[in-house]
């Protein structure tokens, strides 16, 4: 079967690699993407369709692997080709904005899988798990039978999947961001040292890890930035207040600057990004 992923990111291109693993053929769109989105289709043999048309035209499934304030109109571009396959939306988005696309899908004559990944780059087995719902989840396993990606199905409901990720989201991404609020603030008071004094009693090694925590998510943040809009609008729509994920949005915007950052920044800069608002009127970087 072939199958087309849009965009082979550093995770896409671990799904893309499992699709492969499973038999199929992979191709991807190399118009208007970047040098090393390039380096990564090539080193694990994706076959390069040049166009988001022809990959419409000669793939039975797409599986979509953005930054989720993207997701939907790749989805309606999807849409403009006349896609009439199976399209899987794996991207990190609110239910409502599930039931939309599928809605869109639909009326072109497509079928549509809601899903979300939990966990990082599929490399290793039981470690990433692509979560499924909607009436053709069933058939979806099969694109990724061999791993080391993990499937499970949800349910046949489409907007379940994405539910899911973004409760679990909701915490370990959010609290993450709330630390980085606590030890900006902390920083700026003059009280960040007693802080993690504080932290530190009876052998608690909390101070380290928060630490470890901020400085790490920077090389991400531009990404968790759309995700924790999408946490906020789907709390609203169950009826809890969003206002905590819609400020979590900005403390990750704020470190937007620090895309795929290497060696790590140090945590001084990192909370002098905070305290300055670096970054948080900027749009995120593209992939």
């Amino acid at each position: 079967m072939k199958v087309g992923i849009l965009h082979p990111g550093e995770m896409g291109v671990s799904i893309a690699a499992t699709i492969k693993n499973s038999g199929h053929e992979v191709y991807w769109v190399s118009a208007g993407r970047s040098a090393s989105t390039q380096a990564r289709a090539e080193k694990v043999g994706l076959r390069d369709a040049h166009s988001l048309q022809t990959l419409c035209d000669t793939c039975a499934w797409i599986v979509s692997v953005c930054p989720p304030e993207a997701a939907e109109d790749l989805a309606r571009q999807v849409h403009a080709c006349g896609f009439r396959g199976a399209y899987l939306d794996a991207n990190a988005i609110s239910p409502q904005k599930a039931v939309r696309i599928n809605d869109l899908m639909q009326e072109a004559g497509a079928r549509f899988v809601d899903g979300s990944i939990i966990g990082g780059p599929a490399w290793t087995p039981h470690s990433t798990w692509l979560y499924l719902a909607g009436p053709d989840a069933s058939e979806a396993v099969t694109c990724f039978a061999a791993g080391p990606l993990e499937t499970s199905i949800v349910s046949d409901t489409v907007g379940q999947a994405s539910a899911l990720k973004m409760c679990f989201a909701a915490y370990s991404k959010g609290t993450t961001a709330l630390l980085s609020a606590i030890l900006a603030t902390a920083e700026a008071l003059e009280v960040r040292g007693a802080l993690e004094q504080q932290w530190s009693r009876n052998g608690s090694e909390f101070a380290e890890e928060t630490t470890q925590r901020v400085r790490q998510v920077t090389a991400k943040a531009w990404r968790f930035a759309g995700e924790m809009d999408e946490i906020a609008a789907t709390l609203r729509e169950a009826g809890m207040p969003g206002e905590f994920h819609q400020a979590a949005a900005e403390i990750y915007r704020r470190m937007a600057g620090f895309k795929d950052a290497d060696p790590t920044p140090a945590l001084d800069a990192v909370l002098d990004s905070l305290l300055r608002g670096q970054g948080e009127q900027a749009a995120p970087p593209q992939p």
